[in-house]
């Protein structure tokens, strides 16, 4: 017969553990609805300039830019990986680390030589588990990564990038897509590259007659040198606004999910505990029947 006093004690132990993760997701819930309010405010403004180049890009006919182009073999490359500071959040973390870890195993095939930074506590204690050396680390950007810090981030690897330093930026975090669906990414942010939109633009135009002589005012070097570094720190931006609102999502289904699994638990012990309380009842009544028939 189990232990009623036992029982007691481990359903309030579950209890008290039941209240911790329904105020974990609750404030997870809160994150997410202002991280949510970031991203897809931001959203609009970095589709809009990616597609501003794309298509200014591809009207300066002769007009290049460092930014744009592709190096040959990219033999120095820097992965940035973007992971949480806490865990409690589900497969968020280790789904990154699985895309990272790929992409290093890849340059490592091809002979290139690998640049790793990592922001979060989370991606820093893996490589650190795994010996994988990390050059840099940041812990400051959170769940609320404010814009000034990631320039002064996309700064340096502009300025790398054009030094020649390294010759391809990528970047391992969690993409966005919708409240329902989040996926883990690596995308390449330098050399800067046309996204999809802008791909099927340049196979519209082709379809079409050719379009009509522009005229740059200032000249269109001149604009792409303004509007390129600027569409790389948004897109940058928009990289930890999605991985901050992931990690929101992914930690409140996480919170929910223990939070269900615990009503299950009190319930099984409750039932237990009813069970062997009810046992305990009838030895007892057994007893005090038995010991009335003795004295008869």
């Amino acid at each position: 017969m189990a232990n009623t006093r036992a029982l007691v004690g481990r359903r309030k132990a579950v209890g008290d553990i039941r209240k911790i993760t329904r105020t974990m997701e609750l404030v997870a819930t809160a994150r997410f609805r202002q991280a949510l309010a970031r991203a897809t405010g931001a959203a609009p403004y970095t589709k809009a300039i990616t597609e501003l180049a794309a298509d200014l890009g591809a009207k300066a006919l002769g007009v290049t830019h460092p930014l744009l182009e592709t190096r040959a073999g990219a033999k120095n490359r820097l992965l940035l990986v973007v992971t949480a500071n806490r865990g409690l959040c589900g497969g968020y973390n280790a789904a990154i680390l699985r895309e990272a870890t790929a992409r290093i195993h890849e340059t490592e095939t091809e002979a290139a030589v690998l640049h790793l930074e990592v922001s979060g506590k989370r991606g820093m204690t893996f490589f650190r588990y795994h010996g994988v050396p990390v050059e840099q680390s940041f812990t400051q950007f959170g769940d609320r990564p404010r814009y000034e810090d990631v320039v002064a981030l996309a700064n340096r690897y502009l300025e790398s990038f054009l030094g020649g330093k390294i010759d391809r930026l990528d970047v391992a975090y969690m993409k966005f897509l919708n409240a329902a669906r989040q996926a883990p990414v690596v995308e390449t942010l330098l050399p800067l590259q046309k996204d999809e939109g802008g791909r099927m633009k340049d196979e519209q135009r082709q379809k079409q007659p050719s379009p009509a002589k522009v005229e740059f005012r200032p000249s269109a070097g001149a604009i792409l040198s303004a509007l390129l570094p600027e569409t790389f720190k948004v897109r940058l931006f928009q990289c930890f606004l999605d991985a901050a609102v992931s990690e929101q999502i992914a930690r409140r289904v996480a919170m929910k999910a223990a939070t269900e699994n615990i009503d299950d638990m009190i319930t099984n012990l409750t039932r237990e505990f009813n069970h062997a309380r009810q046992d305990q009842i009838t030895k007892e009544i057994a007893e005090v029947i038995g010991g009335a028939a003795a004295l008869e």
